[in-house]
């Protein structure tokens, strides 16, 4: 008969046995992978010094040890002390008789990546709607607008008294600022014109106009990856995205008790990420990081949909704007946020995705 020790030590799934006090007795090889530790280094220690928080996995392995029970729970988010990163994993956590105390065994299986890749396709049908949704919206308010400057450029003529044709040029002004709002939604009508960029130097201006407007307790720091080749990117159309979340940063460290706030603009080079359906072998991720408040709960799932916004004097376009722009660089922006840590990441690919290929 195999050695059940052999046995789990193949499994891809992580296998974790504790007790009732949550000491571990035993990790498979995937366990020691997930968390960083090796068996003999990890034996006798709490579920507490593997994972930041692990109260959740806590609560149900003393269900599982008062009933007698097996349960099943998905989606639990982990984060191991040893990693960076919070995973997304389903769990199963069911009575271990084989122990000579009583005990419990933990599968864990990383659905990660798959929630990254449901997300990643829930984000571009978000794009397809949500371009579809802007495009009519600014149709239908750029064809009255035309009509209301026109009519007030009218009436200023016939006016003799200067004081009232300041009302006329007021309605003219903020009737020329809405035409460019819609023009901004619209977005160019051509395709992008790439050309070889320095992300970098792009990031340097983008870096100095959100310089000029923040407060002085806000620090903008850099942590550039040098060894980044240049990208097929059209200049304006990305220094516009980029601009939109360095913006919305800033107004989400405004939101800080204190108005001291951190931002901190990132590049790395990622290798084999999907993007949708389509694998690259290598893309920039250029990143946004806060330490504002987090992105609301009730606005996670829509928060790329245009007239989505969680400020009072918002206009709920900048994200939407953003994520358009970089989607016509087959790329994507991806966010995660917690109170105190947004993180918002542009993926752009290092290979040009032509017509003929894409078909």
């Amino acid at each position: 008969m195999a050695d059940p020790g052999r046995i789990l030590d193949s499994l891809s799934t992580s296998v974790l046995i504790v007790d009732r006090a949550r000491a571990i007795l035993y990790l498979n090889v995937a366990a020691e992978t997930l968390f960083g530790m090796g068996r003999n280094q990890a034996r006798g220690r709490p579920l507490d010094e593997l994972l930041a928080d692990a109260s959740a996995l806590g609560a149900i392995v003393e269900r599982a040890l008062e009933t007698s029970r097996p349960f099943l729970r998905r989606e639990l988010a982990l984060r191991p002390i040893h990693g960076e990163d919070e995973l997304i994993v389903d769990c199963v956590v069911a009575p271990y008789d084989e122990a000579t105390v009583p005990a419990v065994m933990i599968e864990i299986s990383d659905t990660t990546q798959h929630q990254r890749i449901s997300r990643e396709t829930a984000l571009l049908t978000q794009i397809d709607g949500s371009r579809l949704m802007i495009r009519q919206l600014a149709h239908e308010i750029k064809n009255p607008l035309g009509g209301l400057r026109g009519a007030a450029q009218l009436l200023a003529r016939e006016l003799p008294d200067a004081q009232m044709r300041e009302y006329t040029s007021v309605i003219i002004s903020e009737a020329d600022r809405l035409a460019a709002l819609v023009d901004a939604l619209l977005g160019p009508g051509h395709a992008p014109r790439r050309e070889p960029t320095n992300i970098h130097e792009l990031l340097q201006h983008v870096r100095h106009l959100l310089a000029a407007d923040a407060p002085p307790a806000v620090t903008i720091e850099r942590d550039y990856d040098p060894s980044l080749p240049p990208l097929p990117l059209d200049r304006n159309l990305i220094i516009q995205a980029m601009l939109n979340l360095g913006r919305n940063a800033l107004q989400a460290i405004a939101q800080n008790a204190s108005g001291k706030g951190r931002i901190v603009l990132r590049t790395r080079a990622l290798t084999n990420v999907n993007i949708g359906a389509r694998r690259h072998r290598v893309v920039a991720s250029v990143q946004f990081e806060d330490n504002g408040p987090g992105v609301p709960d009730h606005l996670r799932e829509t928060l790329f949909y245009p007239l989505v916004t969680g400020r009072a004097d918002g206009t709920g376009l900048g994200l939407a704007v953003a994520q358009d722009l970089v989607s016509r660089h087959d790329g994507l922006i991806e966010f995660e946020s917690r109170p105190g840590l947004t993180l918002f990441t542009i993926l752009l690919p290092f290979h040009v995705v032509h017509l003929s290929e894409a078909s």
